[in-house]
């Protein structure tokens, strides 16, 4: 008997069995796959290997532009990308094994399955061993796959998902991405550096939609730049693949187009893994195929609870892990106040990197507020300058009343880095004011928050 039980050891999952044993729970984890999840294994770490072997390969195109002399050219070589990239993930993952025998966390390899009076049975079907385990207190932590248009699904061949992307053979000469987001943004980056000619597909008239407009307008001005190709607007009507590649039937504002690729990556986010696990059993309550859950993350049965992609919060690791913590250190009856779902960072890690959080201006407006917005560009800023990186900006979305920051944008190099900054400041009810009197290191990017908040109050002294 377990005081606490975790199915899943994604970033969600691994934190809440950290968490537990810190707490003195004698506690297990149930995994199918690799430790870490997908995050570690097949999302967040390997896609960023890969991005910064795209990085490395952009900038020793532009070596005469930083005074380096090159007699040669650098060649991508796909297998060592891939290979590094999954070095990278594989080392993640051991450093989990690491910390679950750190922390005397057992490790359970299966599938769960919950049955009544909180057991589990796991079932290995490498060994063809089952067993019956028992706890206190469960955690479903199950994350989720790649969704599936209905007519486009994912064969791995001409249609494929995020996996296939992560670890390809070669290099196709043309891609088409259906769809924006992260996932869809950063794939396209990368292929893109790669030497494919990548078009991206987005639905609505925006890419990357849930940002501020003026970031997505810029994340396009930049991929253009570079040479891909956006297609905004855009619906997919549907795909025909054969051995020589795929045709898109594609409706876009001008009217009904075809493009014909080598091969189609389906970026149009994910479904949450709650099948074959036993809700239905045990009466677990879903909505839309999502666990419902309270604001500790209990579900309706007691003794159960549920976090990460198979709950309708964001979608993000570092969310998960933050309702991980939460809902352990419930459990083990500490005070605990609810998560702050206005106020996350969110990041996407293309070139420029985009980072935000809060309110974006057009949100801000739609609550009536009424704004004072600050924006300083990159190309005003002497650090960005001097790197060779001034596309970009910081956006901060002030209420005009209280000065209150209401959100934070930014698209440019390093802003990933920046942005927890605000994040905290957002935590506690900083004005713009309070930023603009905070002494920020010359040179720096992180300038441009100190300039932005100068700009919405009419005192910026770079612009």
């Amino acid at each position: 008997m377990y005081d606490l039980l975790v199915i899943g050891s994604g970033p969600g999952g691994y934190v809440a069995a950290i968490r537990g044993a810190q707490l003195g729970m004698k506690t297990a984890v149930v995994e199918r796959a690799e430790l870490g999840g997908i995050c570690l294994n097949w999302g967040c770490i390997p896609t960023k290997a890969l991005l910064k072997s795209a990085q490395v390969l952009n900038y020793s195109k532009h070596l005469n532009d930083y005074g380096l002399n090159t007699d040669g050219n650098v060649n991508p070589d796909i297998e060592k990308i891939v290979a590094r990239s999954r070095g990278v993930a594989a080392g993640m993952s051991k450093g989990i094994e690491y910390l679950m025998k750190k922390n005397n966390i057992t490790v359970i390899s299966g599938n769960a399955c919950l049955l009544a009076d909180k057991s589990v049975k796991v079932s290995n079907h490498a060994t063809g061993e089952e067993q019956i385990i028992t706890a206190a207190h469960i955690i479903i932590a199950t994350g989720a796959r790649a969704a599936m248009l209905p007519f486009a699904p994912i064969d791995g061949e001409k249609i494929i998902g995020y996996r296939e992307a992560l670890i390809p053979k070669s290099i196709p000469k043309s891609m088409a991405v259906i769809g924006s987001g992260a996932i869809g943004s950063e794939m396209a980056w990368f292929y893109h550096s790669m030497g494919t000619q990548v078009t991206l597909i987005e639905y609505l008239d925006n890419i990357v939609p849930l940002e501020d407009e003026e970031v997505s307008a810029q994340l396009s001005r930049s991929f253009r730049k570079a040479g891909m190709k956006i297609m905004s607007g855009t619906e997919v009507q549907g795909v025909k693949t054969s051995p020589e590649g795929c045709i898109l039937s594609l409706k876009t504002k001008k009217g009904e187009e075809s493009l014909q690729v080598d091969i189609v990556l389906s970026a149009v986010g994910i479904t949450p893994n709650t099948e074959g696990i036993g809700l239905e059993s045990v009466g677990i309550v879903t909505e839309k195929g999502r666990i419902k859950v309270d604001e500790h993350y209990r579900t309706n049965v007691s003794g159960i609870y549920a976090i990460g992609d198979v709950i309708a919060t964001p979608a993000l690791a570092h969310v998960a892990s933050a309702e991980a913590i939460h809902c352990v250190e419930h459990i083990a009856g500490m005070a605990v106040q609810p998560i702050n779902y206005n106020n996350f960072p969110s990041c996407i890690y293309t070139s420029p990197e985009i980072a935000s959080c809060g309110l974006t201006e057009k949100a801000a407006k739609a609550q009536g507020f009424e704004v004072k917005v600050g924006k300083f560009p990159y190309t005003a800023s002497g650090k960005a300058a001097a790197a060779g990186e001034k596309d970009g900006f910081v956006k901060l979305v002030f209420d005009a009343k209280s000065d209150v920051l209401l959100g934070a944008h930014l698209i440019g190099a390093n802003v990933s880095e920046m942005i927890a900054g605000l994040v905290t400041a957002r935590n506690l009810g900083v004005k713009g004011k309070d930023l603009i009197h905070s002494i920020h290191p010359h040179p720096s990017m992180s300038e441009a928050i100190m300039e932005a908040a100068a700009v919405a109050h009419g005192e910026v002294i770079h612009l």
